[in-house]
């Protein structure tokens, strides 16, 4: 008996009973269903066409349905579509793992696979924590961990302990571990009393005084490089990077570096950790690994970490900890069909003028009135909406200011979705200049309409 496809009408009721989205008050979601998508556009059960502009939350990298990562996934699905790597291994991981390896920053030769971002770095972290008493000179007493005010890692419990968005993080105070938190080098916000040239050079500083004081307790540094994500987008100080991980290597501290959202050509080099020439201890991948197709994420370590973990298994050495779908060779087959694409369309070269047009538009959304800042990472782009420019005054959380822009920037065929009043333009890297226009354009449009 074949199943009558449910209607329209069917669907939008089914998803508003049924379906209960992420970060997303279910009291006022409004359906908006994507039957089909290709390239840069999202398709609507009615047929509406609009531009993806922040990657279907940052993931996808070479558009929706290429032939390439399509004809990968049929390929590997002939041959076999899950293999646990419990004990088991499966040629395309293998290859994929290999890869990594090879372009990533320098050091980084053992990888170990899981589900998203959030497992990630929760592997990361259990890493770190582990290594310490099982490396050649074992230090037990290292237990804790630095990270930055406003970091986001996940929503695992360990994702949530070294993350810091009030908003997101505080219900679940009670159930976290104590973290050594940082303030968060944000130019346009800096710690009062602090001026943005002085910026990397005090927030360097507070870092030396904690190691120097707290060293011999601290595990790891948990950061993300260049870019921190759902805080806003906020743009670290060129050198900061750089500086920390001098002083981390400096102090014995482990540096967990989350590209999960800032991988894989984003801010216009393959990983952001070239851009100051860092290579962390630990590398968490995830999001774009698989140009935004399949669930699959990367935990990368050094030689030194990895050693650390070898021995009989009566010494109880080994890393007990694992999903039941990490490394599966979809992803895989996904993920190296997206690293092919960025080899052969020379995908970061052809990104370039792209990221000088962005930087174009958001120059001149930042003379909007209700615009306090318009700031560029490669292709990522941030406009934060204030209520007052000269004074910085933010509009409430409340007023939904960025969510008003968004539903309006819907109207124009442009789909984006904002981090409270910052509106964020991250759309797949393979945007043509031409899209790429009429996504800043709605934005700007959105703002201009919005105004109070």
């Amino acid at each position: 008996m074949t199943r009558q496809q449910p209607t329209q009408e069917q669907l939008h009721q089914w998803d508003c009973r049924h379906v209960w989205h992420p970060f997303t008050q279910m009291a006022e979601y409004e359906p908006l269903v994507i039957q089909k998508a290709y390239g840069c556009t999202l398709v609507d059960l009615e047929g509406r066409e609009y531009l993806d502009g922040v990657s279907s939350l940052w993931c996808n990298v070479h558009g929706h349905r290429h032939p390439a990562i399509d004809e990968a996934i049929r390929r590997q699905l002939d041959q076999v579509a899950h293999v646990t790597s419990l004990g088991l291994s499966n040629p395309t991981t293998i290859e994929l793992a290999a890869r990594l390896a090879e372009i990533a920053p320098s050091g980084l030769s053992h990888v170990f696979f899981s589900d998203d971002g959030a497992t990630a770095v929760e592997v990361a972290l259990k890493m770190a924590f582990q290594y310490w008493r099982q490396c050649e000179r074992p230090r037990p007493e290292k237990t804790q961990y630095i990270a930055l005010g406003n970091a986001y890692h996940g929503d695992t419990l360990g994702g949530v302990s070294v993350g810091g968005v009030e908003r997101f993080h505080a219900m679940f105070r009670p159930l976290l571990f104590d973290v050594l938190r940082l303030p968060t080098p944000n130019p346009y916000r800096p710690p009062e009393g602090v001026s943005s040239e002085e910026l990397l050079d005090h927030c360097l500083g507070r870092l030396e005084t904690l190691l120097e004081e707290r060293h011999e307790q601290i595990a790891a540094m948990v950061v993300e490089p260049l870019v921190q994500g759902a805080a806003g987008m906020i743009m670290h100080p060129p050198g900061y990077l750089r500086g920390i991980r001098e002083l981390t290597r400096e102090y014995n501290v482990l540096l967990i570096a989350d590209e999960v959202a800032v991988g894989f050509g984003r801010t216009g080099r393959m990983f952001a950790c070239e851009h100051e020439q860092v290579a962390p201890d630990l590398l968490c991948l995830a999001k774009g690994i698989t140009g935004g197709y399949l669930p699959l994420a990367a935990t990368l370590a050094t030689d030194e970490i990895h050693r650390a973990f070898l021995g009989d298994y009566a010494e109880g050495k080994t890393f007990f900890h694992g999903h039941t779908y990490g490394g599966n060779p979809l992803g895989a087959a996904a993920a190296l069909a997206t690293l092919d694409i960025f080899e052969h369309e020379r995908t970061l070269e052809a990104i370039q003028p792209k990221i000088a047009r962005l930087g174009e538009h958001l120059a001149r959304i930042a003379r909007l009135p209700e615009v306090g800042d318009a700031r560029q990472r490669g292709l990522i782009g941030a406009v934060e909406l204030v209520r007052d420019k000269a004074t910085r005054e933010p509009f409430a959380w409340e007023a939904k200011r960025g969510i008003r822009v968004c539903r309006r920037a819907l109207d124009h065929g442009v789909w984006i979705r904002p981090l409270g009043n910052v509106l964020v333009i991250m759309p797949p890297l393979c945007v043509s200049t031409s899209q790429l226009d009429r996504i800043c354009e709605a934005v700007e449009e959105g703002i201009q309409a919005t105004a109070s």
